[in-house]
């Protein structure tokens, strides 16, 4: 199976609110249709064109259930459009643009909108105690921020876990990360953050959210509330841990928020050929429109290896997937409006430490450098070119197959065996 590429268009966000902050009245479901009405806008795409909303959120609730449909009804987009909520805790919005590119790199969607938001101050308390009804004593409602981290895996087999924080003491002791060492990584997090806003170097990302108010017009929220750009080693060491004996301050960790974010993931053909068909703003290779990692295909399937308690770091990693590829004809790729034909190089992996080609020193093939050089030689017919591709700690060659008919319009007929 041949897999196209996959691109991601227009990145952007919203402001991160902190908890029980400037977006707290402010529901989940109506900042998703911010950023998504906002997506199509930067774009220009036609909505009826949007093959799906893949949408994450780790909170969800009743007052906005898949939130993927909600957002895109939400933001004004067709009826015939479908949504979808999916939730992978912490890499739940990266999930998203996974499961987005895979359906585009498959052929089962051409535009998809992925994203996530959450709404943490919205999360509601729940009770299951009155679905039968209560005769007689107390009932028990549950904050879902907490007892969603206690719930996230099952207590007969791993005991009760506060979440996050318990898990980066585990982490903070096997690996001897000190209190010192947090509260200095903190700090620099937070005057960079205060350095790139001064800069204006978010600007271009951020969607600004109307917030409704009791009287008057709706106040204009487009900012980062949780960067403090006075934090020092010395007062992030004047608080208390959470734990008793550990590492996790409220100055070091991740603040509770509000915010969400989307982008478009688009086939890379589809870009190219209907640029002027359906008003896409960015053609593929123009600012804005970027080959999802710099030219690497994620895979089809994927792997994340972190324990529920988190004892054990992991990563992801794509899986090298055969292909064969005819050249399509004597127009080459020009006669398909996929650009100047030209033949394919390898690819350089070199920022990922497990890749075979950390030691090619190539540019990207997707880099603007790359595309002007000129090829050592040009394509001949029956050439065959070996890509390496990456995968999970060995090589995965898959081997392309070209040839180059001597008429117009001949057929292809590629080597035995390829």
């Amino acid at each position: 199976m041949t897999l196209r590429r996959a691109a991601i268009v227009s990145p952007i966000r919203t402001g991160v609110g902190k908890f029980m902050g400037s977006l707290a009245s402010v529901q989940a479901g109506d900042l998703g249709g911010i950023v998504i009405k906002a997506v199509v806008e930067r774009t220009g795409i036609d909505p009826e064109r949007i093959d799906d909303v893949v949408f994450a959120q780790g909170y969800g609730n009743g007052e906005a259930p898949c939130i993927g449909r909600w957002s895109a009804l939400a933001a004004g987009l067709p009826e015939s459009v479908p949504g979808v909520q999916l939730d992978r805790r912490c890499g739940s919005g990266l999930q998203a643009v996974i499961d987005a590119a895979m359906r585009i790199q498959t052929g089962a969607a051409d535009l998809v909108i992925a994203g996530g938001v959450e709404s943490m101050s919205n999360v509601e308390y729940y009770s299951i105690d009155h679905r039968t009804g209560a005769r007689a004593g107390s009932s028990t409602f549950h904050d879902r921020l907490s007892r969603g981290r206690v719930m996230s895996q099952p207590i007969a087999r791993y005991g009760v876990i506060s979440g996050m924080i318990e898990t980066a003491e585990n982490l903070a002791r096997d690996y001897a990360v000190t209190r010192e060492a947090c509260d200095a990584y903190a700090v620099t997090s937070h005057q960079r953050a205060a350095k790139a806003w001064a800069q204006g170097k978010f600007d271009d990302e951020l969607v600004p959210v109307p917030v409704p108010q009791k009287r008057g017009d709706p106040v204009v929220f487009a900012t980062d509330e949780g960067i403090r750009a006075d934090a020092t080693p010395e007062s992030l060491a004047a608080l208390k841990p959470l734990e008793k004996g550990g590492v996790v301050t409220a100055g070091n960790a991740s603040q509770q928020n509000d915010a969400a974010a989307a982008c478009l993931v688009v086939a890379e053909e589809a870009g190219r050929v209907r640029a002027g068909a359906n008003g896409l703003a960015h053609r593929l290779g123009g600012s804005g429109m970027r080959p999802v990692a710099h030219g690497h295909r994620p895979g089809a399937r994927g792997r994340e290896a972190v324990r529920a308690h988190g004892a054990r770091l992991g990563r992801y990693w794509a899986r090298g997937v055969e292909r064969s590829l005819r050249a399509p004809g004597a127009g080459g790729f020009e006669g398909l409006g996929l650009g100047r034909s030209r033949p394919v190089e390898r690819q350089r992996l070199g920022h990922q430490p497990w890749s075979p080609d950390r030691g090619h020193g190539r540019a990207d093939p997707c880099h603007a450098a790359a595309r002007d050089a000129a090829p050592g030689r040009a394509l001949r017919a029956r050439d065959h070119v070996h890509r390496r591709r990456p995968g999970p700690g060995r090589r995965v060659r898959a081997r392309l197959a070209f040839c180059a008919p001597a008429q117009a319009g001949a057929p292809c007929i590629p080597r035995p065996g390829t």
